[in-house]
């Protein structure tokens, strides 16, 4: 997007390289620190009230505080971070992922200061999770260790179950949910209305060509950067990339071949 781009230029000295490795050392600090003291956790969550009498550290800490007390499945979750985080700062750069973060940080920090309720990590966690299913849909990890599934099923089932959360959740679990994923409809979500209406077009003049209804000079298909269609050229093929716009393959842009 332009104005990231311009951002990027400007502010790119705040990048942080090798956030998720980051994030990773500090929740295993965490989760080491709070099994030799229980309590240890509850010096860090994001706790409004405390904010604001003074405990200021907690505007930051509560992102390190571990998904779970299990030896055994915070292997798994620290592992899963690295992994979904060294995967969009591939894809996103070291900036734009550290602003994507800052963002549904900054989300969940507002909503928990309105609601004057204590909001977990795991809803900005699952935002990181969602951006590395829109750059990487088809990777595969294996469910339990045994079950092989594509990231993108995995993420409309998670995302299944948080519609349903919308739906039947009390008004705080619903304004955290919209807080921490504000970074996912700012990145993503011009993109992804791109992408419907240009499906919407596509679909459209598909019924019309079907039916019969269309003028022999109306293409179905348009290249963006050459303006050739099936008719001017009938042995291209077209492809709709990330943008939601629609190429030739000779003018399909490399991130979406």
């Amino acid at each position: 997007m332009r104005w990231i781009d311009k951002l990027e230029r400007r502010l790119g000295f705040l990048a942080i390289p090798g956030l998720a490795k980051a994030l990773v050392g500090f929740t295993a600090l965490v989760f080491v620190l709070a099994y030799v003291t229980p309590d240890f956790v509850a010096a860090l969550d994001l706790d409004p009230a405390r904010i604001r009498h003074g405990e200021v550290w907690r505007l930051i800490t509560y992102i390190f505080i571990p998904p779970t007390p299990s030896p055994f499945w915070i292997l798994f979750a620290l592992w899963f971070l690295w992994w979904i985080g060294t995967g969009l700062e591939r894809a996103m750069g070291a900036f734009q992922l550290t602003l994507y973060f800052f963002i549904g940080m900054i989300g969940t920090t507002a909503a928990a200061f309105f609601f004057g309720s204590r909001f977990s990590n795991s809803m900005l966690m699952a935002s990181l999770f969602y951006a590395f299913a829109r750059f990487y849909p088809d990777e595969v990890i294996y469910v339990l260790f045994i079950l092989p599934l594509k990231i993108k099923w995995l993420a409309w089932a998670s995302a299944a179950f948080l519609l349903v959360g919308l739906i039947l959740g009390s008004m705080a679990y619903r304004a955290s949910v919209v807080a921490a994923f504000a970074n996912y409809i700012i990145f993503f979500g011009p993109e992804i209305w791109h992408q419907a209406r240009h499906r919407r077009e596509v679909s459209s003049r598909r019924q019309r060509f079907e039916t019969g209804m269309r003028s022999e000079d109306e293409a179905l298909h348009h290249c963006k950067v050459c303006g050739a269609t099936e008719l001017t050229n009938s042995d291209l093929e077209f492809r709709v990339a990330s943008d939601g716009e629609e190429y030739c393959v000779p003018h399909l842009p490399k991130a979406a071949s």
